[in-house]
This record gives structure tokens, C-alpha cells and sequence, in this order.
């Protein structure tokens, strides 16, 4: 066909008005795409950003306690001998130091706690100048041990104001405090305390011991030769650090929450850069004719490739800049909900405005666009690709979606994405694991139109003329049809992945939780480094009338490696011979060698400092190092950081330790919980807290479901994208074929038996769609559980399938298929027959 040669500026304004043109007929569809686009970049902007203000929260914490020191001397969270203080002031090169008592103190009668800090305040100026500029008090007041200056945040949060009183738990018992003053606005940049270090001792029962040390060194002194002398006075388990690696510790615990929820928003980028591509093809098959009139009138392949990548990137720039907004928006209103942590406990009390991050928010945008252009290149390179006279034509359609051959290209990502589930975590993220179902995902998307081809050939054809007629089109048009299947297949095995991956974690915790919950009640001093059992208490628990038999634990946490959180210890009752009846170990209790220290180590410690069952580690305790065997391994759900199960009575002997943190109790046949519980707090106290395991299981399955919030609006995300997917691609069909339909109606069919066909097509490729999906997203979600889990969490869970929610969004799926091919097609068969017919010649 010949073409016309006009200026360049001329095609360019019938180029322009042929798409806003587009734009102002049928809105919808491009604000739909910018929609799936903003909806992607929002979470990502909102999950950068909750993070970074609650990593850079928690530094600014760190550093107002550190001040100025160069080193801090760490030790447990139930303290170290005071003595090693003079002993380090007097270190050569020591400029000045700062000892303090740090503790998570329970609020009496509340559910919460408070951080305490005690320092010497005389001392504290030359190393924590901010903390004690505001304190302009006098002596008495300033060495009150019952005064204490509270936070801007502890004083909103807690509803306190100069004068009030503030009640700690101790043990079980009530100490009443005397909130003195409020400290200078970030100060202590959370729900915390300030008080003197002798009224700290004696009033938290921390008489003789310290929790930290901060050291000022003296000008040019050599930092590594300081803290290596240092570390030779320090008992076992105290460490000396820098203060920056204390923030990288405390933010290296919720790293891989972090990183998992960037790749979730990165996924919902990824779906939304999938609905550009079904709305763009849409609008290119509904343009075709008007393209082929460009190059008629001499536009080349280049110029109207341009055009149509420039309209994805107009989609992409609108919804990257509304998807920055809502991110924003969606972050302070879940920091003020839900916490700097997403209510996964890692950051508590952390409230604060997010602030923006100009090269964040230029990533993010840019990502916004690169997704819509990547998901307008594919149609835009089909259509300017198209000969004139053949997009002229009916049935161009078909060829405007074909592409390259898939078999190979498909199978080598899919091969290669298999790989990666092998390779090991790196730098502790998943990073493999989550290469591997991008490449696989990728991979089955390109082998879609492959696989639809071989699916249609294979259909039998139906007795029905509407049903053969929809069979025979969609094996007339596969190439189309595969275009239509790959958004289901990558909607619908999102969903089914993340689905299967929720759902095992879940029914795992769950079982794990009726493991390890096996008593009638449970009783717990309280939460925080202040409430404990003393002896005498447990002997009154011990002698309440109905108990008939009672299990003490005791929980504390050791700093093993100052690279690494806290690990969790849990000196309870377990028997070497039977400890798979107390423990949901992984493996057979190893024998214990005579004379060894057994202990049961969680998945985490045995990742983390790779330690493997019948090995042996240095474990501090009391001060001093203890070699201990490790007996076998155990499943655990709570401590990401990882702990160490030792025998309680082991336990005591080797630190003289005799308190408890909580007690399992077993009732006497025909004994009701609430007399129980009464003659407990009558002998106890009601600072102490009384539940039931399925109670414990509620809330712990309550807090499973608040965490995973966003990962449940994700998987709505993809069920509606899916849902969105369908019916453009369906409309891109029903467009296309308007001559089809209008030769239809000339030989007889009516609107409704059209309908039905048309119907039939959408609900064969629906159930295609459903079933590649299906399988796709179940190899996906192994990915997810037995890589990305175990390289994020270090732990293990058990595979469950949600069958019947499963069938439930297949069948909805395939219905809404259906029922989108049939609605799509009313536009195209309102128009008028002849006139349908007409535009093929």
C-alpha cells in the first residue's frame, strides 16, 4: 500500500489527537492501569518509609543514651557485677564514664512497660550531656530515688504530668515512683524513664549490678588497643561495642521483615505493570485502524513506536506521582496505628511523622515508570511491527499479539530460576530466593502462549454450534488467547502462592502453639525485666488449692556474638532421655555424653552461629562461660534472634538463679479456672497475668494476623488486578472482532447466543488461566516456605494447602471470566451489524 508524506509536525498532532482522543473516550481504562501502577508504587513508598523512620527512631534512641561515649559495654538484661566499673575508669586512655542500670520495666496494673534509665547524673554530663541539660532541679529533688523524669512520648502515651505517680511492678509487687519533671523533647525519643542509678538500684532490685557502660576515651587514644584492654576485665557475656553497632544490631533483627515486605510491593509493581500491558494492548487493537492511517500518511515504525511508549509513560508518571501520595499518606496513618514495626514487635512505642526521602521517592517513581513502559513496549513494538494494509484488515488482531517463539526461552528461565532455590541466602536476605520466583514467574509467562496453543488443539469439540464456534475462534486465535491467559496465570498464582504461604505458617503456629502449650493454665509475673516469681511466690503458687501440679520457667537473653541480637534463654523443666515430649524437636534427642551440659538450641541459633546437634558452644551464664552440648534442635516461633533450652535445675545449680518468669499449672481433676485464679491473686497479687492456651493461642494468632495485614491487602491486590486483567483483555477480543460479530448476526445468531459464545471462550481460558496458575503459584509458594522463609527467619514450617479457599477463588475466577467475555462483548454487538461488517473492506 502506498503511503503519504507529510510533515513530520503534522503526523505528530494527528498522532496526539488520536490519543487523547483515546484518552477522553474511554477514560477508565488508562486511570484503571494508573491505578495498578500507584497501587504498587504506594506500598512501596509507604513500607521505605514506615521502616526508615523506625530504624532511624531507634538510632536516635540509641544515640541520646550513648551521647558522646566512643564505647559501650553491653551485658544480659538481668545485669553484670557493678565492680567492673572502677576497673575500667581507671583504664589509661578513659576520658570519663557513665554507668548505668537499663531495664524494661512493667507498668503496674497495665498490660505495657516503660523503658528505665538510670545514670549518675553527676557523671552523666561529661559523657550524656542532652539527657541532663534539661534537669534544672535541685539536689534533693535530682537524688530522690522515688523521683523520676519521664519522656514527652511516656507522658502522652501514658496520660502522666508532673506530680502524678507512676507504678512499676517488681516481682509481683507495686513500687510507686514520683514523675519529678518531663525531659526536653528528644531527649529519650520514646515511652521511657529517667531516674538517679542508686534509686534505680534499689528501687528496680537491681542493687550491685549494671546493665550498660558508656566510656569517653581521652583525645588520640587508639580506639582498638581501649576496647581490647576493656574486654579483658569483662565478665562472660558483657561486651564492649561501638554505639553505631548497637543501632546495627537492633535494626539487623527487623531486617528481614523489611526486606520481605519491599518484595511484596515490588510484586504488586509487578502485577501493576501487567495490567498496563493488557490495557495498552486494549487500546492498540481498538486503534489499529487509526495506527495503519499514521503510516498511510507516513508515519514510520519508530515514530508510532514512540507514541504508544509515551502514553505508557504518561500512565506510569500519573500513577507513580498518585502512588507517592497514597504511600505517604498510608505510612503515617499506620505509624500511628500500627507502630514503626507493622505490629511485628520488633520497634515498640516508636510514633513519628515519616519524613521524605527526595532519592527514595525518586527511585520509587522511577520504578512507577519503568513498569508501565516495559508493559507498553510489548504492544507498541506488535503494532508498529503491523503492515498498514494488514492492520486494515480483520483478524489483524491476532497477528498484532504474537510474538517470538517461547518453548526455549521459557524453559531456560524457568531452569535457571530452579537454580537459584539452591543457592544460599546472601548477606543473610533471600535474595536468591526471591531471584528464583521472579525468573520463574517470567519464564511461565513466556510459555503461556505455548501451552494455551497446546491446551486449545486438545479441546473436544462441544455438540452446541455457539460452543464449537468459541473453541474454533479461540484455536483460530491463540496467540491473543495466550495474552488473555498470562494475566490470570500471574495474578492468580500470586495469590495462590502467597495464599498456601500464609495459610501454612499459620496452621504451623498454631500447631506449635498447642505443642508447647500443653498445661491447663499459665501464669506470668508480667511482661518486662522487672516482674519475676521470687521463691516464696512460687511456693504460694505451688500450694493453691486445686492446682495439682506445677512447671516453673525462668527467661532471660545472653548476647552471644555483639553482631548479633540477643539470644533468648529458657531454663525450664526437660529431661535429656524425654525431651521430645516436652520440646517440638526437629530430630531424635542425641544421647548426652557424661558430665556435658545439654541443651536444646532453636533453629535460628543453629543457622545464625552454625551449631548442629552433638556439637559444643560457650554459653554465658552468671558471668562465666559454660560449655554446653547440643542435644538436638527445636522448632520456635517467637524468638527470631534464636534460644537456648536448658534444664531448669541445671540451670540454678550453675547460677544460683532460683526466680521464674511464669508457671504452667496443671489442675486437679474437676477443678474450674476461676476459683483458681481468684485464690492466685488473693496470695500473688493482680499484677500477675492468668490465661487459658486457647486464649494464648487467640492473641497469638491475633497478633499472626496483624502482622500479615499487608500481606492479606496484597493478596485482595492481586485477586483484583486478576479480576481487572480479565475484562480488558476480554475487551480487547470483543473490540477486535466487531466485523466478526456483525457477520455473526448476518447469518443468523442472535445477541444473547453471541453472548453465550463469547461467554464460553472467557470461561475456557478462566479455567486454562486458573489451572497454569494454579500449579505455578503452588511451586512458588514452596519457594516462598522452604527458601524464603527459612533464609529470612531461620525457621521451618509445615506445607498446608488451603483447598477449599483455593477452589472458592478458582470458581470465582472462572465465573468472572465467563461472565467479563459476555459483558465485553455488548458494546461491539450494539454496533450495527452492516456497519461492523463494512470496516473489513
Amino acid at each position: 500500500m502506498a503511503t503519504a508524506n507529510y510533515p513530520a509536525g503534522s503526523r505528530l498532532l494527528v498522532a496526539f489527537a488520536a490519543s487523547l482522543g483515546e484518552l477522553i473516550q474511554h477514560p477508565a481504562r488508562p486511570l484503571l492501569s494508573g491505578f495498578g501502577i500507584a497501587l504498587g508504587v504506594a506500598l512501596g513508598v509507604a513500607v521505605h518509609l514506615i521502616n526508615a523512620t523506625a530504624i532511624n527512631e531507634f538510632s536516635l534512641s540509641i544515640n541520646a543514651i550513648s551521647g558522646d561515649a566512643d564505647l559501650v559495654v553491653r551485658g544480659p538484661r538481668i545485669g553484670f557485677d557493678e565492680s567492673v566499673f572502677p576497673m575500667i575508669a581507671q583504664l589509661p586512655g578513659v576520658a570519663a564514664v557513665s554507668p548505668a542500670v537499663e531495664v524494661e520495666a512493667k507498668l503496674s496494673g497495665r498490660a505495657e512497660s516503660i523503658k528505665v534509665l538510670g545514670l549518675d547524673l553527676l557523671r552523666a554530663g561529661a559523657v550524656q550531656p542532652a539527657l541532663v541539660a534539661d534537669l534544672d532541679l535541685s539536689m534533693t529533688e535530682l537524688f530522690d530515688p522515688d523521683a523520676v523524669f519521664i519522656s514527652p512520648q511516656a507522658a502522652e502515651q501514658l496520660g502522666l504530668k508532673p506530680g502524678d505517680p507512676l507504678g512499676l511492678q517488681i516481682g509481683v509487687d507495686e513500687v510507686r515512683l514520683r514523675v519529678a519533671g518531663l525531659l526536653g523533647p528528644g531527649t529519650l525519643r520514646q515511652r521511657a524513664a529517667l531516674m538517679d542509678i542508686a534509686g534505680a538500684q534499689w528501687r528496680l532490685d537491681r542493687v550491685g549490678t549494671l546493665n550498660r557502660i558508656d566510656i569517653r576515651a581521652e583525645g588520640g587514644t587508639d580506639l582498638g588497643r581501649l576496647r581490647a584492654s576493656i574486654e579483658a576485665l569483662l565478665p562472660a557475656g558483657v561486651q564492649v561495642v561501638a554505639p553505631d553497632e548497637e543501632v546495627q544490631r537492633g535494626a539487623t533483627l527487623s531486617r528481614a521483615y523489611r526486606v520481605n515486605l519491599n518484595m511484596l510491593a515490588l510484586v504488586a509493581l509487578f502485577t501493576g505493570g501487567f495490567l498496563v500491558f493488557s490495557t495498552q494492548a486494549l487500546a492498540v487493537l481498538r486503534r489499529q485502524q487509526h495506527l495503519a492511517l499514521l503510516r498511510v500518511l507516513g508515519a514510520t515504525p519508530g515514530e508510532l513506536t514512540r507514541l504508544l511508549l509515551l502514553e505508557g509513560v504518561a500512565i506510569g508518571v500519573v500513577g507513580a506521582a498518585a502512588g507517592l501520595a497514597i504511600g505517604y499518606g498510608f505510612a503515617v496513618l499506620a505509624l500511628a496505628k500500627m507502630g514503626g514495626d507493622l505490629g511485628a514487635g520488633y520497634f515498640q512505642g516508636v510514633v513519628a511523622q515519616p519524613e521524605v526521602d527526595s532519592l527514595s521517592f525518586v527511585i520509587f517513581f522511577g520504578l512507577g515508570v519503568m513498569a508501565a513502559l516495559v508493559g507498553a513496549a510489548v504492544p507498541a513494538f506488535g503494532a508498529a511491527g503491523t503492515p498498514p494494509a494488514q492492520a486494515l484488515k480483520a483478524g489483524s488482531h491476532e497477528a498484532a499479539a504474537a510474538g517470538p517463539a517461547a518453548r526455549w526461552g521459557g524453559i531456560a528461565l524457568i531452569f535457571t530460576g530452579a537454580l537459584f532455590t539452591l543457592a544460599p541466602a546472601m548477606g543473610r536476605l533471600p535474595l536468591s530466593g526471591y531471584t528464583a520466583v521472579a525468573l520463574i514467574l517470567l519464564g511461565a509467562v513466556w510459555l503461556t502462549p505455548e501451552l494455551t496453543r497446546w491446551f486449545l488443539a486438545r479441546i473436544p469439540l462441544p455438540r452446541w454450534p455457539g460452543a464449537q464456534l468459541a473453541v474454533a475462534q479461540l484455536r483460530g486465535a491463540p496467540n491473543l488467547a495466550g495474552a488473555s491467559v498470562a494475566g490470570i496465570v500471574v495474578s492468580f498464582s500470586l495469590m495462590v502462592a502467597m495464599a498456601i504461604m500464609v495459610w501454612s505458617f499459620r496452621e504451623s503456629l498454631d500447631a506449635w502453639l498447642t505443642r508447647v502449650l500443653p498445661a491447663d493454665v499459665y501464669v506470668r509475673a508480667g511482661y518486662g525485666d522487672t516482674a519475676f516469681f521470687s521463691p516464696a511466690d512460687q511456693a504460694k503458687v505451688a500450694a493453691t488449692p486445686g492446682v495439682e501440679r506445677v512447671e516453673f520457667q525462668r527467661h532471660l537473653s545472653v548476647l552471644l556474638d555483639p553482631r548479633h541480637p540477643p539470644v533468648g534463654v529458657i531454663a525450664r523443666a526437660v529431661d535429656a532421655d524425654r525431651a521430645q515430649t516436652v520440646l517440638p524437636l526437629l530430630s531424635k534427642p542425641l544421647p548426652v555424653p557424661v558430665n556435658a551440659t545439654p541443651v536444646w538450641i532453636s533453629e535460628a541459633v543453629a543457622d545464625l552461629y552454625v551449631v548442629q546437634p552433638g556439637g559444643t558452644f560457650s554459653l554465658p551464664l552468671a558471668g562465666q562461660q559454660r560449655e554446653v552440648f547440643v542435644a538436638g534442635i527445636w522448632r520456635d516461633y517467637v524468638r527470631t534472634a534464636g534460644a537456648v533450652v536448658i534444664d531448669r535445675n541445671t540451670y540454678a545449680k550453675l547460677t544460683g538463679d532460683a526466680l521464674a518468669s511464669d508457671a504452667a499449672l496443671w489442675l486437679k481433676p474437676g477443678t474450674s479456672l476461676d476459683p483458681v485464679a481468684e485464690s492466685l491473686r488473693s496470695r500473688i497479687g493482680n499484677g500477675i497475668e492468668i490465661a487459658e492456651p486457647r486464649v494464648i493461642r487467640a492473641r497469638s494468632l491475633s497478633v499472626f494476623d496483624r502482622t500479615f495485614a499487608i500481606t492479606y491487602a496484597l493478596e485482595a491486590v492481586a485477586v483484583l488486578i486478576g479480576l481487572f486483567g480479565i475484562s480488558v483483555s476480554f475487551s480487547a477480543q470483543a473490540i477486535a472482532r466487531r466485523a466478526e460479530f456483525g457477520m455473526l448476526r448476518h447469518v443468523g445468531m442472535t445477541r444473547p447466543e453471541i453472548g453465550v459464545m463469547l461467554g464460553t471462550e472467557g470461561a475456557l481460558l478462566g479455567a486454562f488461566g486458573v489451572t497454569v496458575g494454579l500449579v505455578l503459584g503452588f511451586a512458588v509458594s514452596l519457594i516462598l516456605i522452604f527458601v524464603v522463609n527459612r533464609q529470612s527467619f531461620h525457621w521451618s514450617m509445615d506445607l498446608h494447602v488451603p483447598w477449599a479457599l483455593l477452589a472458592l477463588l478458582a470458581i470465582v475466577l472462572v465465573a468472572t471470566a465467563g461472565l467479563t467475555a459476555a459483558w465485553s462483548g455488548r458494546q461491539a454487538l450494539g454496533e450495527d451489524a452492516l456497519r461492523a461488517v463494512r470496516e473489513d473492506w
